[in-house]
């Protein structure tokens, strides 16, 4: 299971992949499964080996310039290879972006078969994306349906289905007690122009709702740190310039990344958890993490929302911006337990574990044929 060199497994605050990671492996040991994890040193998620080319993460290099960088990934890389010269790996679960794709591909008939997951928007890398050839040895997944159908046509024939994400907030989210609800809506996530956190705050205003934004900006955790900030990392920019005018303290706060029991409260508690989208969200986490929590979800209809979100059920979803500050405010019509119950039956660990199982079992097949 190679999870990355950027962050610890599981991450402490913000990590989306490493958070999937987190959560998947757990239930595939359960299941039987012995997972080797390729990660970074200071990675606590029990495993029946661990292998790390760096102490800790190195996700405060990722935004620095090419040459800075560009042995980071390569030197993971390299020792994920390494260790498959032992020669008692069945299959290689890969999830880093491009390099990871082509780590598999080019590893050689004898290698073990690969299954490489596609965390992110398929419009990236059309040079990669567009010619790949992995022979019957390498196969892809998405997080989302929606997501495999802007993938190339190489990388689409590698396909063999898509995996929606879980949390394990969603074991027993049925037989939770209601919360009791705050009024303000929630945007979790990194402060990025794709979230449209841009959209956020302006309509908060407009609307009339209060707003708390959680999450960083780039590697900045908390309101402190961007004393010190790189003016030149572009989420910096894009806070400075289009959020931060908006972030009153009173009717639009942000609160940095929170993690844990205090990150649950805060959705928990919220009227909505929104998704002002301005990209083609592929997996989802935070949206599958708020039905599990019993908070309906009101976003873009783009990306996968449509595939986790019933609109009128567990949220509310729009193709019209300007649509989004009225379905907030009627966000509270829509049943706490519905969201929890649509989370304890799709959404669970288990779930997701056994949907990779059957997977694995495609790539085998197809590798050894």
């Amino acid at each position: 299971m190679n999870a990355g060199p950027w962050l610890p497994v599981p991450p402490h605050g913000y990590g989306g992949i490493e958070n999937v990671i987190a959560t998947l492996v757990p239930e595939l040991r359960r299941l039987g499964v012995e997972i080797v994890l390729a990660t970074v040193g200071d990675s606590e998620l029990p495993a029946e080996e661990r292998l790390a080319a760096y102490p800790s993460g190195r996700f405060e290099q990722l935004q620095r310039p090419y040459n800075q960088v560009c042995g980071v990934v390569p030197a993971h890389q390299h020792a994920v290879v390494r260790r498959l010269d032992r020669g008692d790996i069945d299959l290689i679960h890969d999830h880093v972006e491009a390099a990871g794709l082509t780590m598999l591909a080019g590893l050689g008939v004898d290698a073990p078969p690969g299954l490489h997951t596609l965390h992110w928007d398929l419009r990236k890398h059309p040079e990669l994306y567009g010619t790949f050839n992995g022979g019957s040895r390498v196969r892809v997944n998405g997080v989302s349906a929606d997501q495999l159908t802007h993938a190339p046509a190489a990388l689409r024939a590698h396909a063999v289905g898509h995996v929606h994400l879980a949390t394990p907030l969603a074991d027993g989210a049925d037989r939770r007690p209601p919360a009791e609800k705050g009024a303000y809506a929630v945007v979790l996530g990194r402060i990025t122009p794709g979230k449209g956190q841009d959209l956020a705050v302006r309509l908060a205003h407009a609307a009339g709702f209060d707003l708390v934004l959680a999450g960083p900006v780039g590697p900045y955790q908390q309101p402190a740190d961007l004393e010190a900030a790189d003016p030149q990392n572009p989420d910096v920019r894009f806070w400075q310039e289009k959020v931060a005018p908006h972030v009153d303290g009173d009717r639009v706060r942000w609160v940095g990344t929170v993690a844990g029991a205090d990150r649950d409260d805060l959705v928990a508690a919220a009227q909505a958890t929104l998704f002002p989208l301005r990209w083609n969200e592929p997996g989802g986490t935070a949206v599958v993490e708020s039905l599990a929590l019993g908070t309906p979800v009101v976003g873009i209809a783009r990306g996968c929302l449509p595939e986790l979100v019933e609109h009128g059920r567990t949220g509310l979803i729009t193709t019209d911006d300007e649509e989004l500050g009225e379905l907030v405010h009627a966000a509270g019509k829509i049943p706490e337990f519905e969201c929890r119950a649509e989370a304890a039956r799709r959404f669970t660990p288990a779930v997701m574990a056994e949907a990779y199982l059957s997977l694995y079992e495609k790539v085998r097949t197809a590798g050894h044929g």
